[in-house]
Protein backbone atom coordinates (compact mmCIF):
# COMPACT_ATOMS: atom_id res chain seq x y z
CA UNK A 1 0.00 0.00 0.00
CA UNK A 2 1.08 3.74 -0.34
CA UNK A 3 -0.22 7.25 0.35
CA UNK A 4 0.19 9.60 -1.72
CA UNK A 5 3.17 7.93 -3.22
CA UNK A 6 5.05 7.07 -0.19
CA UNK A 7 5.46 3.89 1.57
CA UNK A 8 3.08 2.43 3.85
CA UNK A 9 5.49 2.40 6.60
CA UNK A 10 5.74 6.50 6.86
CA UNK A 11 2.03 6.58 7.82
CA UNK A 12 3.41 8.62 10.56
CA UNK A 13 5.29 11.23 8.70
CA UNK A 14 4.12 14.25 7.54
CA UNK A 15 6.59 16.17 4.75
CA UNK A 16 4.29 18.21 2.65
CA UNK A 17 0.72 19.22 2.13
CA UNK A 18 0.19 15.99 -0.10
CA UNK A 19 -1.61 18.36 -2.77
CA UNK A 20 -0.59 18.79 -6.08
CA UNK A 21 -0.35 23.18 -6.72
CA UNK A 22 -3.45 23.24 -7.66
CA UNK A 23 -5.39 21.65 -5.01
CA UNK A 24 -2.59 23.69 -2.59
CA UNK A 25 -3.94 27.15 -3.90
CA UNK A 26 -7.72 25.88 -3.64
CA UNK A 27 -6.87 24.77 -0.38
CA UNK A 28 -5.58 28.08 0.73
CA UNK A 29 -7.94 30.07 -1.02
CA UNK A 30 -11.13 28.19 1.11
CA UNK A 31 -9.52 28.16 4.03
CA UNK A 32 -8.77 32.08 3.99
CA UNK A 33 -12.45 33.26 2.45
CA UNK A 34 -14.44 30.04 2.43
CA UNK A 35 -15.86 28.36 -0.79
CA UNK A 36 -18.14 30.86 -1.84
CA UNK A 37 -16.22 33.43 -1.00
CA UNK A 38 -12.58 32.48 -3.14
CA UNK A 39 -12.68 32.95 -6.60
CA UNK A 40 -11.93 31.46 -9.85
CA UNK A 41 -9.15 33.91 -10.62
CA UNK A 42 -7.95 33.58 -7.36
CA UNK A 43 -7.14 30.45 -7.22
CA UNK A 44 -4.91 30.48 -10.32
CA UNK A 45 -3.27 33.50 -9.31
CA UNK A 46 -2.05 31.22 -6.37
CA UNK A 47 -1.12 28.64 -8.46
CA UNK A 48 0.93 30.33 -10.69
CA UNK A 49 -1.66 30.08 -13.44
CA UNK A 50 -3.82 31.55 -15.89
CA UNK A 51 -7.93 30.92 -15.27
CA UNK A 52 -7.27 28.76 -18.86
CA UNK A 53 -4.62 27.00 -17.47
CA UNK A 54 -6.37 26.08 -14.61
CA UNK A 55 -9.36 24.77 -16.04
CA UNK A 56 -7.29 22.65 -18.12
CA UNK A 57 -6.94 20.86 -14.68
CA UNK A 58 -10.11 21.58 -12.78
CA UNK A 59 -13.12 22.68 -14.96
CA UNK A 60 -14.97 24.36 -12.25
CA UNK A 61 -14.77 26.02 -8.48
CA UNK A 62 -17.11 22.80 -7.82
CA UNK A 63 -14.58 20.36 -9.43
CA UNK A 64 -11.84 21.88 -7.48
CA UNK A 65 -13.47 21.58 -4.00
CA UNK A 66 -14.35 17.87 -4.63
CA UNK A 67 -10.58 17.49 -5.78
CA UNK A 68 -9.55 18.38 -2.45
CA UNK A 69 -12.05 16.97 -0.13
CA UNK A 70 -11.57 13.27 -2.44
CA UNK A 71 -7.65 13.73 -1.63
CA UNK A 72 -8.33 14.25 2.33
CA UNK A 73 -10.35 11.09 2.71
CA UNK A 74 -8.56 8.93 0.34
CA UNK A 75 -5.37 10.10 2.32
CA UNK A 76 -6.74 9.71 5.80
CA UNK A 77 -8.44 5.99 4.33
CA UNK A 78 -4.77 5.27 3.06
CA UNK A 79 -3.14 6.37 5.97
CA UNK A 80 -5.47 4.64 8.30
CA UNK A 81 -5.35 1.16 6.84
CA UNK A 82 -1.53 1.25 7.06
CA UNK A 83 -1.68 2.06 10.66
CA UNK A 84 -4.15 -0.87 11.13
CA UNK A 85 -1.82 -3.20 8.43
CA UNK A 86 1.16 -2.49 10.87
CA UNK A 87 -0.05 -3.16 14.10
CA UNK A 88 -0.34 -6.04 15.85
CA UNK A 89 -3.15 -8.88 15.71
CA UNK A 90 -5.02 -7.82 18.95
CA UNK A 91 -7.78 -5.27 18.74
CA UNK A 92 -6.42 -3.38 21.36
CA UNK A 93 -3.41 -2.64 19.19
CA UNK A 94 -5.20 -1.72 16.01
CA UNK A 95 -7.47 0.44 18.16
CA UNK A 96 -4.53 2.64 19.53
CA UNK A 97 -2.91 2.33 15.65
CA UNK A 98 -5.85 3.60 13.74
CA UNK A 99 -6.81 6.72 16.93
CA UNK A 100 -2.97 7.79 16.27
CA UNK A 101 -3.28 7.65 12.48
CA UNK A 102 -6.56 9.46 13.20
CA UNK A 103 -5.00 12.00 15.47
CA UNK A 104 -2.23 12.89 13.57
CA UNK A 105 -3.76 13.53 10.46
CA UNK A 106 -6.04 15.84 12.04
CA UNK A 107 -3.29 17.94 13.65
CA UNK A 108 -0.83 17.36 10.58
CA UNK A 109 -3.72 17.87 7.90
CA UNK A 110 -5.43 20.44 10.09
CA UNK A 111 -6.40 23.17 7.57
CA UNK A 112 -7.57 20.13 4.80
CA UNK A 113 -9.63 18.40 7.46
CA UNK A 114 -11.34 21.84 8.47
CA UNK A 115 -12.11 22.85 4.84
CA UNK A 116 -13.46 18.99 3.98
CA UNK A 117 -15.45 19.41 7.16
CA UNK A 118 -17.11 22.31 6.89
CA UNK A 119 -17.65 22.73 2.93
CA UNK A 120 -19.59 19.84 2.81
CA UNK A 121 -22.29 22.04 2.74
CA UNK A 122 -20.62 23.78 -0.45
CA UNK A 123 -20.92 20.28 -2.58
CA UNK A 124 -23.54 19.24 -5.19
CA UNK A 125 -25.87 16.74 -4.32
CA UNK A 126 -24.03 13.39 -6.23
CA UNK A 127 -20.29 14.25 -4.81
CA UNK A 128 -21.46 15.32 -1.28
CA UNK A 129 -23.19 11.14 -0.87
CA UNK A 130 -19.49 10.17 -2.42
CA UNK A 131 -17.66 12.23 0.11
CA UNK A 132 -20.30 10.79 2.99
CA UNK A 133 -19.73 7.22 1.66
CA UNK A 134 -15.98 7.88 2.54
CA UNK A 135 -15.99 9.14 5.61
CA UNK A 136 -18.42 6.15 6.61
CA UNK A 137 -15.81 4.22 5.25
CA UNK A 138 -13.25 5.36 7.73
CA UNK A 139 -15.73 5.01 10.41
CA UNK A 140 -16.46 1.93 9.53
CA UNK A 141 -12.89 1.21 9.82
CA UNK A 142 -12.99 2.08 13.63
CA UNK A 143 -16.29 0.35 14.35
CA UNK A 144 -15.02 -2.95 13.14
CA UNK A 145 -11.94 -3.02 16.12
CA UNK A 146 -13.73 -2.07 18.69
CA UNK A 147 -17.06 -4.51 17.72
CA UNK A 148 -14.05 -7.04 17.77
CA UNK A 149 -12.63 -5.89 20.87
CA UNK A 150 -15.89 -6.20 23.07
CA UNK A 151 -16.03 -9.56 20.94
CA UNK A 152 -12.68 -10.73 22.47
CA UNK A 153 -13.39 -9.48 26.13
CA UNK A 154 -10.54 -6.77 25.81
CA UNK A 155 -13.35 -3.73 25.63
CA UNK A 156 -15.99 -3.11 27.89
CA UNK A 157 -18.44 -0.60 26.56
CA UNK A 158 -22.07 -2.10 26.41
CA UNK A 159 -21.96 0.52 23.48
CA UNK A 160 -19.52 0.06 20.66
CA UNK A 161 -21.09 1.70 17.43
CA UNK A 162 -21.78 5.00 20.02
CA UNK A 163 -18.04 4.44 21.58
CA UNK A 164 -17.05 4.35 18.20
CA UNK A 165 -18.28 7.24 16.65
CA UNK A 166 -17.49 9.40 19.98
CA UNK A 167 -13.53 8.53 19.89
CA UNK A 168 -13.71 9.53 15.72
CA UNK A 169 -15.71 12.67 16.83
CA UNK A 170 -13.09 13.56 19.86
CA UNK A 171 -9.94 12.92 16.86
CA UNK A 172 -11.62 14.56 14.05
CA UNK A 173 -12.59 18.19 16.82
CA UNK A 174 -8.51 18.21 17.20
CA UNK A 175 -8.05 20.03 14.07
CA UNK A 176 -10.34 23.25 15.18
CA UNK A 177 -8.25 23.63 18.12
CA UNK A 178 -4.38 21.63 17.24
CA UNK A 179 -1.83 24.55 16.74
CA UNK A 180 1.80 24.52 16.18
CA UNK A 181 3.02 26.31 18.82
CA UNK A 182 0.60 25.09 21.55
CA UNK A 183 1.81 24.17 24.36
CA UNK A 184 1.98 20.02 23.67
CA UNK A 185 3.59 18.28 20.76
CA UNK A 186 1.93 16.05 18.80
CA UNK A 187 3.74 12.69 20.67
CA UNK A 188 2.17 14.43 24.06
CA UNK A 189 -1.64 14.92 22.60
CA UNK A 190 -1.51 11.51 20.88
CA UNK A 191 -0.38 9.84 24.18
CA UNK A 192 -3.29 11.66 26.09
CA UNK A 193 -6.21 11.00 23.41
CA UNK A 194 -5.33 7.46 23.19
CA UNK A 195 -5.93 6.90 26.80
CA UNK A 196 -9.12 8.90 26.60
CA UNK A 197 -9.95 6.80 23.69
CA UNK A 198 -8.99 3.75 25.26
CA UNK A 199 -11.60 5.00 28.44
CA UNK A 200 -14.41 5.78 26.45
CA UNK A 201 -14.47 1.24 25.04
CA UNK A 202 -13.59 0.19 28.27
CA UNK A 203 -10.39 -1.46 27.52
CA UNK A 204 -9.08 -3.94 29.82
CA UNK A 205 -5.73 -2.98 30.87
Amino acid sequence: MTVNGTAASSWREYTDQGLSKVLAAALAAFVEKGYDGASIREIASRAGLSVPGLYHHYPSKQALLVGLTNAVMRELLDRSRAAVAEAGPTPGERFDAVIESLLRFHMYRREQSFVASRETRSMELESRRAYIALRDEQQQLVDDIVRDGVTAGLFRTPFPEDASRAVVTMCVSVATWYREDGPLSPDEIVERYVVIARSTVGAVD
